[in-house]
């Protein structure tokens, strides 16, 4: 893949960030599944993003669940990177900070050490300090959603914001829990913790090898969203959203998110 196709993609998709304005696909420039030259188009945006002042604050794992997988049409999962001010924990969303949003319920979880050497199921349990309900607006500046798996590596994992929630006790088997989130109300999603590539901690798993492969390791500090733990749903100005965890039929953690109404 040539330099110069990677970074006209990028700025196909810096200037969709820019203007506000979803941009076609940009496989036509890097292909459906070159997997190395849309890692590289991401990383072009991260530096971007990074010149310009943002703090990278940990990543998110992507297309863990089949059902999400199905939605988009690929069948593997990906990671993108999170910044500091995608975090809306607390506050309402305004419609000017996203352009197609979709909101999926995941369990979030905070490190406290590096996961840069040999890495198992056991390693990377004890380096998770806390675990959290959340939620994750994903957001595409693709239009009309139409990605390829190259696409939405490309674009940042279609990532846009994200709401951390309750801590979830400690020592949780987060692969035994089912979610239900509503929006205004509605029961809107459902799943569970293997639905997200056999359980939290095993995307998390995949995320540590993966970023250690590729020279860089997740660090201690880092917010790591683990995946939709059932299918992202798309939202409005005004609505109210809420993701519900449960353990053995008892509630442990809840995410809750606005949108901020239209103004009249």
């Amino acid at each position: 893949m040539s330099t110069g196709a990677i970074t006209t993609a990028a700025q196909r998709l810096l200037t969709a960030m820019d203007q506000r304005k979803p941009c076609p696909p940009v496989r036509d420039l890097i292909g459906p599944t070159d997997v190395t030259a849309a890692y590289a188009v991401q990383q072009l945006l991260t530096q971007d993003r990074m010149e310009r002042g943002a703090v990278v604050v940990g990543r998110k794992i992507g297309l863990t669940n089949p059902a999400v997988q199905q939605q988009l049409g690929v069948d593997r999962p990906d990671f993108g990177v999170l910044f500091a001010d995608m975090d809306y924990t607390g506050t309402p969303i305004p419609r000017t900070a996203l352009l197609q949003p979709k909101v999926e319920a995941e369990i979030a979880f905070v490190l406290g050490e590096d996961l840069a050497g040999g890495l198992s199921a056991e390693t990377v349990r004890r380096a998770v300090t806390g675990s959290h309900a959340a939620i994750e607006v994903v957001d595409s500046r693709i239009a009309d959603w139409d990605i390829s798996y190259a696409d939405t590596v490309a674009d940042n994992a279609s990532a846009g914001l994200y709401v951390l929630g309750d801590r979830l006790p400690t020592g949780v088997d987060t692969s035994s829990v089912t979610m239900t989130m509503t929006v205004n109300g509605e029961t809107a999603s459902i799943g569970c913790g293997t639905d997200c590539l056999g359980g939290p901690l095993k995307a998390l798993l995949w995320l540590a090898e993966t970023a250690r492969d590729l020279g860089e390791p997740l660090r201690a500090g880092h917010i790591i969203l683990s995946g939709a733990l059932g299918p992202m749903v798309a939202v409005h100005p005004g609505d109210h959203v809420e993701a519900r965890i449960v353990l053995s039929d008892e509630p442990i953690g809840t995410a809750v998110v606005d949108f901020a109404a239209e103004p009249r």
